[in-house]
């Protein structure tokens, strides 16, 4: 993995420069063109040396939910052109970590044993947000087997707050 982050680090970083201004926007589309690039089927068809450069830009870009922006048209081209489709979901998070380091803020992914609705997402974002001391894009992933609670991971740091947890923090201690 070493090798594609090394690759789409100058795509990341041009494509940052050139769209500081509209750090957010430019985020969406380009998470739309990575989760559009990790099909296996668009991956081939882009590999196939009979299918020009114009036919995958044109594929992905009519498979994509909103219009590009010129600069999105290009930056698409110049990924296509150079044989560098696989590389778009890696440009995609080397371009979140750079907006991210801009605003100050950190991507934190929440998973919970049962659904959190919006206003206690909210609440746990201001508490999280104070406990790690920066903001947060938080992205919830249910994962029942935690039994309750939940367990934040940002970036290298965790949180776990699961009943799990403390069930096993109990187990040690007992057997200890």
């Amino acid at each position: 993995m070493a090798e594609l982050a090394t690759i789409a680090r100058p795509y990341a970083e041009a494509l940052f420069k050139a769209a500081k201004a509209d750090a957010a926007a430019t985020a969406q589309w380009v998470e739309e063109l990575a989760a559009i690039a990790g099909n296996e089927q668009l991956l081939q068809f882009a590999d196939n040396p009979k299918v020009s450069a114009q036919q995958v830009f044109d594929l992905v870009s009519g498979v994509c939910k909103q219009a590009l922006p010129e600069i999105g048209r290009n930056f698409l081209l110049t990924v296509i052109e150079n044989g560098r489709v696989a590389v778009l979901p890696e440009i995609a998070r080397q371009f979140r970590t750079l907006a991210n380091a801009q605003l100050g803020a950190s991507d934190a992914v929440v998973y919970s044993a049962y659904d959190i609705d919006s206003a206690a997402l909210a609440d746990l974002a201001g508490v999280l947000e104070k406990r790690f001391a920066r903001k947060l894009n938080l992205q919830v992933v249910l994962q029942p087997e935690l039994i309750g609670g939940v367990r934040v991971v940002v970036g290298d740091e965790v949180l776990d707050l699961t009943v799990k947890a403390r069930l096993e923090q109990m187990k040690a201690a007992l057997t200890a």
